[in-house]
């Protein structure tokens, strides 16, 4: 029946991929680099101030995990900001995002460098800048990331860097050398609680891979589920090896010779790995390290190249940065990001990178727990979270606090590079940025309360991200086309007003205590949804109400078509409509009304749809082409087939798949939905619809297995 085809990112990534990509990401120079640097200024408490990291960056976790599980678009923190804050702090957030990423990077290769003068005789900026090249060139050339790959190697990580810490344990407490190993936590806050904080501070890079997921978000299957829960479980499972890992180090390196130490995990391997040769120990530590640095190291640049195309896209930046060129790559931007990463690593410390990365994302974060509330107050109907952030809005307040102080905390030095950034992307937006976009963020529609403007197709567009993430589990789709009121007017002239009083009349019928006149006002009138539900010779109608158990549909069928007038709003023409939907949903739960209403316009924005439906004249066909996809299937009960054995029994009686329902039985011209002592005869029809495993498995039983096999088979 011509079902039109959308091009999307594919829906590949699950759990187990997610976690792997953001461990691997978070796991590299944090544990292999920036300890020894760190424990400068922290001292031996330098393994707390890796968890108070982790702790104060939960707020924006939780608000990542929100945003994303309600706009899983490509783009991550970027996308979010611009759309709930405006392209002003778009360009802001791009930019700090982008400059996050470069730094990371940056220090990822200098990592690589730090642990390949263990073994040759060669500048360890020299190495960096040989390997940021590669990573150019092979992005340029669009080599993939393989996810299988990628889990590999995260495995690789975290069992070399377990046995690290067993045997960093084993060491410290149970070999006699436990007191000459606590004497190197003496003093334990030799720059008091400032220096713990501020380090806090430095270290934050090291969990900057957590955005990875958001970033992502638009390939993740069942993203309201696995977004948080896989953020949850990466950012646990890193603290615990930070942390534990940190006070291995601390412990058995001397404080003086842990300070200026760039590979301390080599080091601190060396002491740890007593029961096996501590050379094999060294090698194992190395070949970790460098596996961590190089998967951080081209993600990274794959992943900053992506936001200068992102932005260019949104003419946020010249569009020569969103080029695509021979190999289907940014080459452009991939060139540029790669100039900027090289001269980093040139005529930055790493002291200072790790600062500069810190920064920037303490500065995004900020933005994203703002966004959040903007986004709540916003009333944009169109934002529907999967996933709520606790505590809010206080988790936010927290997380803009805390950031905006441990910015203080790092140094006059961060505050004033932040306070250039913010600067630089205010003259850039009002120079550039603003000429060239229209767009408006949710901040917008929260001003509206106040009799401000607001930006309506912001509506649209988070609509078609509704559609994009489709039904929710639970949500009566299925149920509510099996039940819904079918009416052909052939060609029968009527006019829209009386079309619609005489649908309220019925809705009124089928619902308790329904008020005919507030129904009928609300079906008249129009939302700022609605232009976005316009399609040629059809017409989406919808109305709540909170006398009503499940949503009611009524679908009204004209070969002559309806004149409808419009109103008001962007719909700017009369049309003829031939296919009218109304539906009436609880006033409970409007969230759920707007995904079974993208889920109309998918099936609307079928090729060929009105010809198709007003064709159909059995109404059972009519439902089952509502239903047509994988969740559903007809079966013909007939003699000779493997359907004979439902003959003469109730529907409780037969073993179907526990997630699947018989939804409508056809029994010559009569039409009706089943209970559960309804009795099966021959020649009835028998639509089911439920989960696709389940549709499969009746498939293969009872349709599969008709067809004659063919001779020689």
């Amino acid at each position: 029946m011509g079902l039109k085809k959308t091009v999307k990112l594919k829906k590949e990534l699950s759990l187990t991929d997610i976690i792997a990509i953001s461990t691997g990401a978070m796991i590299s120079s944090g544990f292999f680099l920036l300890p020894g640097i760190a424990a400068q200024q922290a001292g031996p408490a330098v393994s707390l101030s890796y968890l108070l990291a982790a702790i104060l960056i939960m707020p924006a976790m939780f608000s990542m995990a929100e945003l994303a599980s309600a706009t899983p678009k490509a783009g991550g923190d970027y996308f979010f900001i611009d759309r709930s804050l405006g392209p002003l702090f778009g360009t802001i957030g791009g930019i700090g995002t982008y400059l996050a990423l470069v730094m990371k990077t940056s220090f990822a290769l200098v990592g690589i460098g730090a642990y390949a003068a263990l073994f040759l005789d060669i500048p360890v900026k020299f190495t960096a800048v040989t390997f940021g090249l590669i990573f150019m060139i092979m992005n340029i050339v669009g080599v993939k990331k393989a996810s299988g790959i990628q889990k590999v190697f995260v495995l690789i990580i975290i069992v070399v860097l377990g046995s690290f810490i067993a045997e960093g344990f084993r060491e410290i407490f149970f070999t006699g050398n436990k007191s000459g190993y606590m004497e190197n936590f003496t003093p334990f806050l030799p720059n008091g609680f400032e220096g713990l904080v501020s380090t806090a501070g430095l270290v934050f890079v090291s969990y900057l891979g957590l955005t990875k997921i958001v970033s992502m978000s638009e390939e993740i299957r069942n993203p309201e589920r696995n977004i948080p829960l896989g953020m949850i479980l990466s950012l646990s499972i890193t603290t615990v090896i930070y942390v534990l890992g940190v006070f291995v180090m601390t412990s058995v390196i001397p404080p003086e010779q842990f300070w200026d130490d760039l590979a301390p995990a080599s080091t601190a391997s060396e002491r740890v790995f007593s029961l096996i040769s501590p050379g094999a120990g060294t090698i194992f530590i190395v070949i970790a390290a460098v596996t961590a640095f190089a998967s951080t190291g081209n993600a990274g640049l794959m992943t900053a190249s992506r936001y200068p195309l992102a932005m260019a896209r949104d003419r946020l930046l010249p569009g020569a940065l969103g080029r695509i060129g021979r190999f289907k790559t940014p080459h452009i931007s991939i060139i540029i990001t790669s100039s900027i990463l090289i001269a980093v690593i040139l005529f930055v410390s790493e002291r200072e990178i790790a600062k500069l990365a810190s920064s920037f994302q303490l500065l995004i974060f900020m933005l994203i727990n703002a966004s959040v509330i903007v986004m709540r107050n916003s009333g944009i109907e169109t934002y529907d979270p999967g996933y709520h952030s606790p505590l809010y809005p206080w988790m936010q307040i927290f997380g803009i606090l805390s950031s905006f102080f441990l910015i203080i905390y790092m140094g006059w030095g961060a505050g004033l590079l932040i306070m250039g950034i913010g600067g630089l992307g205010i003259i850039w937006y009002y120079n550039y940025a603003r000429k060239h976009t229209k767009r408006e963020g949710a901040i917008y529609h929260w001003f509206a309360l106040l009799g401000q403007k607001e930006h309506k197709a912001l509506e649209n567009e988070f609509l078609h991200i509704l559609k994009e993430k489709g039904l929710r589990d639970g949500d009566p789709f299925g149920e509510m086309i099996v039940q819904a009121r079918i009416t052909d007017l052939g060609r029968k002239r009527v006019s829209f007003k009386s079309l619609v009083t005489d649908v309220t009349k019925k809705f009124a019928q089928d619902v308790d205590s329904a008020d005919k006149g507030e129904l009928k006002k609300e079906f008249l009138s129009v939302t700022a949804i609605d232009p976005a539900l316009v399609v040629p010779r059809v017409s989406i109608l919808h109305a709540k109400t909170g006398n009503i158990g499940q949503p009611v549909l009524h679908v009204v069928l004209s070969e002559k078509g309806v004149r409808k007038p419009v109103m008001k709003g962007e719909i700017s023409s009369e049309d003829n409509i031939r296919v009218f939907f109304f539906l009436l949903s609880r006033s409970d739960d409007p969230k759920q009304q707007l995904r079974l209403l993208t889920r109309l316009m998918d099936i609307v924005e079928r090729d060929n749809f009105v010809e198709i439906i007003t064709s159909i004249k059995n109404h059972r066909e009519i439902k089952e082409y509502l239903l047509h996809n994988e969740r559903y299937i007809t079966l013909l009960l007939e003699k000779g087939t493997a359907t004979e054995e439902f003959f003469n029994k109730s529907l409780k009686e037969i073993k179907l798949p526990s997630d699947v329902l018989a939804a409508i039985i056809q029994r010559k011209d009569q039409i009706f939905t089943p209970r559960g002592d309804t009795v099966l005869r021959e020649n009835d029809i028998v639509t089911i619809i439920g989960e696709p495993k389940g549709i499969k498995t009746l498939f293969n039983k009872y349709i599969h297995k008709q067809q004659p096999e063919q001779p020689g088979t």
